[in-house]
């Protein structure tokens, strides 16, 4: 049966890649941290706070502009736009700062405004998204109320802190310096009022988030909760690090200057990894697989600043006397880290991306799970088609197996499917079916995951002869079962039809002829005369059904003798059988069933192909026994169900082992042709195979 799981369109519907805007995202990013850095190295400023907050929209344009290069070569999602924002705004955010600074040096250089105040609001609208919206959308269908009130507001309060940033005239005597100031009575006072309030407001709607991405991970359906756990995290990580940005004067003057920026560039290096193992796991956009690396250097990243910040944070308070000490030392460890640290970030990301595949061993012994734990064999083929696919992270998985009883399994993920792997399952040398692996929609097989399904094939092959034997074996014995109801109804119908009025008639003359003996005994003599042909007739007819079921000849003289005395059955009946068949020694199971497939045969013959003789040929060799039933009738029509007849030859057949085929002859008419193998002949093979019937492929 063939497996083509029809590809399912992607949820988002109608959304497509955007690789013109991906290369402009990326060359503007590249730009903009080229310029930046020329400016620092010109400018030459001392280390400072200001410097690290540089550093911070440093690393967004850097991460966040790589990150939405890589969402946009698959999906022009708004998620990617918003970290184009991210990248480009950071990029324009430290450029010009790092602008101010050398017009400080070189003062006769041009000072747009754009540029020159571009720090105080060019980061605005891809920071403050990434903390309020981006947790929301990172998702595919529509959004719920609930979700787009939350993001309502934050995009309501990031346009607020941006149009404060954009016209805010500053103090009196103190222009702000920004674009489009507002001069209009009372703005000022509003921005110098409302601006704190708002953030304060942006980390409240970061936990927020943080607590709807964390309900969806309680929740969801299960294929939407993966990766999300990271997003909860890398939310509150970006909400915790904003919040010092919103505190009150005097709080503000208890924590360290450098606490908020460190923060913020720990909390940007996780957060986009944060991002990419929800998409990468959810296979949300299809984003391709060579983002690995990339995940890598985040998480890489990530650890190595939350160690040196933590490291040298301690080691300072421990030894304030010695300012290089700390450093050196954080230095060093980080410095031996790296490597071990890398080699499990890898080993974590790989299990992420290509689920188990990582580990072949650890796909099949999830697979073995599966199959022990299906308590009926027909459906261990769908439990391992279902394992394959949700250990291997594919689009779709299908099990197809060849046969009297062809069937096929299949397993599919929540995303669309791409194109096919085909792998033969082979057993004992004979192909008996199919492994197809399908990837998810704009991705591929790779390596990996293709060595991961070789070394399954021989696994789901056995199971695959497991399932087909079970299924076979389940229909064998419900056709065994239907046969022998049919038989029996049969012999009721003989018993009830035939024997049981001839013997009501013979009572009946009986009592006739008892009344004849007084008036007329000769009369009473004719008709005790007729009733004694009549019991003769019907003691025939005893012997013949007697015979049919399983005639004494056979199991006294054995097949060839039974297969004659067959014949001459028929002789009077204007059917001429003609039996070639040595005697052969047969177990009596073996000669039982080919017994009844003869008498079947020959009997289908005379009631339904119009023929006037009929060839019965039994053959041993080598290999086997072979049985031919032929004749020169009309044949069967095409496409007429087999009837009980039919499936009880089968049933036979394959109850010692054996095949039975029907097909026309090659001088027309019907030809029903059994084969029984050399194994199957032998004594204790055949009593093994008594009463346990066995489907063999032909």
């Amino acid at each position: 049966m063939p497996a083509d799981p029809t590809p399912v369109p992607s949820r988002a519907g109608g959304d497509h890649r955007r690789p013109v805007a991906a290369r402009l995202v990326a060359a503007g990013c590249a730009l903009l941290l080229v310029g930046t850095a020329v400016c620092w190295v010109a400018a030459r400023r001392p280390w400072g706070l200001s410097q690290l907050y540089f550093l911070v929209d440093f690393t967004d344009c850097a991460v966040y502009g790589t990150v939405a290069w890589l969402v946009l070569l698959r999906r022009g999602h708004p998620v990617a736009w918003l970290l184009a924002a991210t990248g480009l705004g950071g990029g324009l955010s430290a450029l010009s700062a790092q602008y101010v600074d050398l017009l400080a040096v070189r003062p006769g250089l041009p000072a747009p405004v754009l540029l020159t105040s571009a720090r105080d609001w060019a980061w605005v609208p891809g920071m403050l998204s990434l903390i309020t919206v981006v947790p929301w959308l990172v998702r595919e269908g529509r959004l719920r109320v609930p979700a787009r009130v939350a993001v309502a507001a934050g995009a309501l309060v990031t346009a607020m802190i941006a149009l404060f940033h954009l016209t805010w005239p500053g103090r009196p005597g103190h222009p702000s310096g920004a674009p489009f100031p507002v001069t209009a009575p009372g703005w000022a006072e509003f921005v110098i009022a409302g601006e704190p309030w708002l953030f304060r407001v942006v980390p409240l709607l970061g936990l927020v988030a943080a607590a709807g991405v964390l309900r969806r991970w309680r929740t969801g359906p299960p294929a939407e909760r993966v990766g999300l756990g990271w997003l909860a995290v890398g939310t509150l990580l970006l909400a915790v690090s904003f919040a010092p940005l919103g505190f009150p004067a005097d709080w503000a003057r208890q924590v360290p200057d450098w606490l908020a920026p460190t923060a913020m560039l720990a909390s940007q290096a996780f957060f986009p990894a944060a991002v990419l193992a929800v998409v990468l796991r959810q296979r949300l956009w299809g984003i391709e697989i060579a983002v690995r690396r990339t995940l890598v250097w985040f998480l890489l990243t990530f650890l190595l600043v939350a160690a040196y910040v933590v490291g040298v944070s301690l080691l300072d308070g421990l030894l304030p006397s010695s300012p290089a000490v700390p450093g050196v030392l954080v230095t060093a460890l980080v410095a031996a880290g790296t490597q071990p640290a890398r080699s499990r970030v890898q080993r974590g990301v790989d299990r992420l991306i290509h689920g188990e595949a990582v580990e072949p061993l650890g796909v099949v012994r999830g697979v073995g799970h599966r199959i022990s734990a299906s308590a009926d064999p027909a459906d261990v083929l769908d439990g391992v088609a279902r394992s394959v696919t949700d250990l291997l992270r594919l689009g779709a998985c299908a099990i197809e197996v060849d046969g009297p009883e062809p069937y096929a399994a299949h397993g599919s993920s929540a995303g669309p499917v791409g194109a096919p792997l085909v792998l033969p399952l082979r057993r004992g040398g004979i192909e008996i079916g199919r492994l197809v692996a399908w990837a998810r929609a704009g991705e591929r097989l790779d390596g990996r995951t293709r060595a991961a399904l070789l070394d399954l094939v021989p696994l789901v092959a056995s199971a695959a002869s497991l399932a087909a034997t079970g299924r076979a074996l389940a229909a064998s014995r419900t056709r065994l079962a239907e046969a022998r109801e049919e038989e029996r109804r049969k012999l009721r119908r003989d018993l009830h039809d035939g024997l049981g009025p001839a013997l009501a008639g013979v009572a009946l003359g009986l009592a006739a002829a008892r009344n004849l003996l007084t008036v007329d005994p000769e009369a009473a003599g004719r008709l005790l005369d007729r009733l004694r042909d009549e019991t003769d007739q019907r003691v025939e007819h005893v012997r013949d059904l007697a015979r049919g079921l399983l005639p004494p000849v056979l199991g006294e003289r054995g097949l060839a003798p039974a297969l004659h005395e067959l014949a001459q059955r028929y002789a009077g009946s204007g059917l001429a059988v003609q039996v070639t068949a040595e005697p052969l020694p047969l177990p009596e199971p073996v000669a039982t069933a080919i017994y009844g497939i003869v008498s079947e045969a020959v009997r289908n013959v005379h009631r339904h192909a119009g023929a006037t003789d009929c060839r019965v040929t039994v053959q041993r060799d080598d290999e086997g026994l072979t049985l031919r039933v032929g004749d020169g009738g009309r044949g069967i029509v095409p496409g007429t169900p087999a009837g009980i007849g039919m499936r009880s030859m089968r049933e036979r057949a394959e109850g010692i082992g054996g095949v039975c085929v029907v097909a026309p002859g090659p001088d027309g008419g019907t030809t029903v042709t059994v084969r029984v193998p050399a194994a199957r002949l032998s004594g204790d093979a055949a009593a093994d195979q008594a009463g346990q019937p066995l489907a063999v492929v032909p």
